[in-house]
């Protein structure tokens, strides 16, 4: 007698299941920016002030510390704060020239818009990078992150040149952005 088979899969692990366990940096980095904004919520450096800080600043690190698995793809490294601040310059300039181009093309109703669905290949590791990568490409006017799978994000381009490939579409729409986020995220 043959038994038939079940299509009951069991159940996928959760992604917090799956997220490394922040390490010390993690949690100190998440302390220090607590405090940091406590400091300037209250606006003084009293010394009644910053103990009050620290206390609710330890809460917080040790409420949120299972929470914390995203930020494992932080680079914890003296040039980190450069590339932060490069890859904030590249965005504001990317969004600038972006957001010409569509009033350009809505205005000049004769411009080409040739939108197409193209496939974007991220060395990013990390979940945060990757969604951080994915979020920089759908606030540029223009283009929209549809879904990210693996290292492949999927894109919706407004006007994609004829013929593209998966090297144009990665150089074109995320190579600026992912030179810098690998700067301070894995």
């Amino acid at each position: 007698m043959q038994q038939a088979q079940s299509n009951v899969q069991p159940p996928a692990e959760s992604p917090a299941s799956t997220d490394p366990r922040p390490g010390i940096p993690h949690l100190l980095f998440t302390f220090a920016v607590s405090l940091l904004l406590w400091v300037l919520l209250v606006g003084s450096l009293d010394a009644q002030e910053l103990l009050a800080g620290a206390v609710v600043a330890l809460l917080v690190t040790v409420v949120a510390a299972p929470r914390l698995g995203i930020f494992t793809g932080m680079r914890f490294s003296p040039a980190a704060p450069i590339h932060l601040v490069r890859y904030l310059v590249r965005f504001f300039v990317a969004l600038v020239i972006a957001n010409f181009d569509v009033a350009r093309r809505v205005l000049s109703p004769s411009l080409p818009i040739r939108p197409a669905v193209v496939e974007v290949r991220t060395e990013l590791r990390s979940a945060l990078g990757r969604m951080l990568l994915a979020n920089s490409i759908t606030l540029t006017p223009g283009t929209l992150t549809i879904d990210v799978e693996d290292d492949r994000l999927l894109v919706h381009w407004i006007d994609c040149p004829p013929g593209t490939d998966l090297a144009h579409a990665t150089a074109a729409i995320a190579a600026g952005f992912e030179r810098h986020i690998k700067g301070f995220l894995k």
